[in-house]
């Protein structure tokens, strides 16, 4: 049996469904990120987990008690806000110790435990500051600190680092990860950032309209996503019009130009229309990879570390990535060109 498992949950607010035939196991330690656009549902579903939100229909098993109606202060689970939620009366020290001092802990024990939280988020010297004297990111920290001082048995993040700047979100989230590795706290984290879920998760949960797309490893839901919404939210995509010309071959046509896939198209006549992706960064201007395609410059966009090259077919725009460097040569606007890839690089989309 699984750490935790969400059977059949369904949530409704008067007509509306805003969770549907969600169904998940997530094994103890395991880190797993719900992603998606706003108003997916991902944010009600860890509310469910929590016990803010009562499913309508379904169960919720954490590591083998049913927990669907259980008072969220009887779950022994951590959350963690996007707004970290800080008592601004108390200094760091007792915001940390506030949910042991609830539960009826000796003084001894958290004063020693809100010591050892201080120094796992790296804020030792900061325990009799209060959150307005902290930056947004310290403050992120004493939130996480204080989910963790009750030694949950679950972990819950919602959105934790949506408020703070780039660099910052960043460094943090690699602490998050560590902080969770180390403890070994099995933990839900709800996101719409993909290249936070992708460099956070052992297994992502994409989410769309109340459903769940996909579930698998941020290699699996990157280089083969299942459905055309998973395809085109998760990382950049082209997506492609094509027509079979040898199905069990695998070959198809974009914009009159052949190219051949890694694998046939089962069950699709010869003739019909379907959808073919191709991430840019699998496509190149160097001559290698069976495929190629001709077609000329439409634009050039730089984006730091990667070159965005846009090649027109004829109706088709392709996007290709390029690594930025100093030596870097790159063609014209409006100059003719081809575009090489592997057979593996496309991938046919339901």
């Amino acid at each position: 049996m699984a750490f935790l498992e969400l059977n059949n949950i369904r949530k409704e607010f008067g007509r509306f469904v805003a969770v549907e035939a969600f169904n998940l196991q997530v094994e103890r330690g395991e880190f797993v990120s719900f992603l998606g656009p706003s108003g997916c549902g991902k944010t009600t579903t860890l509310r469910m987990i929590a016990g803010f939100e009562l499913p309508t229909t379904g169960q919720i098993t954490i590591d083998g008690q049913e927990m669907t109606y259980t008072r969220p202060n009887a779950r022994n689970i951590g959350m963690v806000f996007q707004s970290y939620a800080l008592f601004p009366n108390m200094t760091v020290a007792g915001n940390i110790g506030f949910g042991l001092k609830v539960a009826g802990k000796a003084a001894a024990e958290i004063k020693e435990r809100v010591a050892e939280m201080l120094q796992l988020i790296g804020l030792a010297d900061l325990g009799e500051r209060y959150p307005y004297q902290l930056s947004g990111g310290q403050q992120q920290r004493v939130a996480l600190a204080r989910a963790l001082a009750i030694r949950p048995q679950l972990l819950l993040l919602d959105e934790p680092l949506s408020a703070l700047d780039a660099k910052i979100r960043m460094n943090l989230r690699n602490e998050i990860r560590s902080i969770q590795r180390q403890l070994g706290i099995t933990t839900i984290y709800v996101t719409h950032d993909q290249e936070e879920a992708l460099s956070l998760s052992d297994r992502i949960v994409v989410m769309s309209a109340g459903r769940m797309e996909q579930v698998g490893s941020p290699f699996e839901i990157y280089n083969f996503p299942q459905t055309r919404f998973v395809a085109s939210f998760v990382g950049t995509l082209n997506i492609v019009p094509a027509t079979v010309v040898n199905g069990a071959r695998g070959e198809v046509q974009i914009d009159g130009q052949q190219i051949t896939l890694a694998a046939g198209i089962d069950g699709v006549p010869n003739g019909a229309q379907v959808t073919v992706a191709l991430r840019p960064e699998a496509l190149s201007l160097s001559e290698s990879g069976a495929n190629r395609l001709v077609g000329h410059v439409e634009n050039i966009a730089f984006l730091g570390s990667i070159v965005r090259i846009y090649i027109r077919l004829d109706e088709t725009l392709l996007s290709l990535d390029e690594f930025n460097n100093p030596h870097l040569t790159l063609p014209a606007i409006g100059a003719a060109t081809t575009i090489y890839f592997p057979l593996e690089a496309g991938l046919i989309l339901p």
